[in-house]
């Protein structure tokens, strides 16, 4: 498999081209790049899009707080296991798909997981999130990843025919024992004040 960066429609700035509209698909597809922290249009972009997505009921509709809107952006810089990749239409920023680098043990390699996912509510619609998701596909085989994972609500049943659409499905290793379930345990952060 062939790197992303060098993948057919992938810009030499990290981005992949759009396409001329057709009868089947009426709207181009988004220029989408790796974001680049250190770019202050990225950073923005980026915090910009994922406070859209927290302010959203499936974000939780409360928005960023106040120390992740003022450490995010430093904490990520540095982490080799993070990518985040931005689509743009026609120069604004319309969607965001935020991927970690995990292993899985049965395997012996590594897995993506699509941690976060959003496109503006002025872009949905346009197959943005299809392409974000294919772009994640390209940097997972780059990876030599075994495999991609995603959580989503139950709720978000638009979200999960697309996922669906695209090949993924719920988690089970024997149908007998049943679908694998996402859990949670909270815990406060050391370093965080408020």
């Amino acid at each position: 498999m062939e790197s992303f960066d060098k993948a057919p429609g992938f810009l030499h700035t990290g981005a992949l081209s759009p396409t001329k509209p057709t009868d089947h698909m009426p709207f181009a597809t988004p220029i989408i790049v790796r974001v680049d922290f250190d770019n202050l249009a990225h950073a923005r972009d980026f915090l910009t899009l994922l406070d859209h997505y927290a302010h959203h009921p499936m974000g939780g509709g409360t928005g960023l707080s106040p120390y992740a809107k003022a450490h995010l952006i430093e904490r990520l810089q540095d982490r080799l296991d993070f990518v985040a990749l931005l689509a743009y239409v026609d120069g604004h920023p319309a969607g965001l798909i935020n991927l970690i680098e995990g292993f899985s043990t049965f395997s012996a390699r590594p897995v993506l997981n699509i941690h976060d996912i959003v496109v503006h509510q002025d872009f949905r619609g346009q197959g943005i999130a299809k392409q974000l998701l294919l772009a994640a596909e390209h940097i997972a085989h780059e990876r030599d990843c075994c495999k991609l994972t995603l959580e989503v609500l139950s709720g978000n049943q638009l979200a999960r025919q697309l996922y669906e659409k695209v090949g993924y499905q719920a988690y089970t290793l024997d149908p007998a024992m049943g679908q694998a379930m996402f859990f949670e345990k909270k815990l406060p952060a050391a370093t965080q004040a408020g």
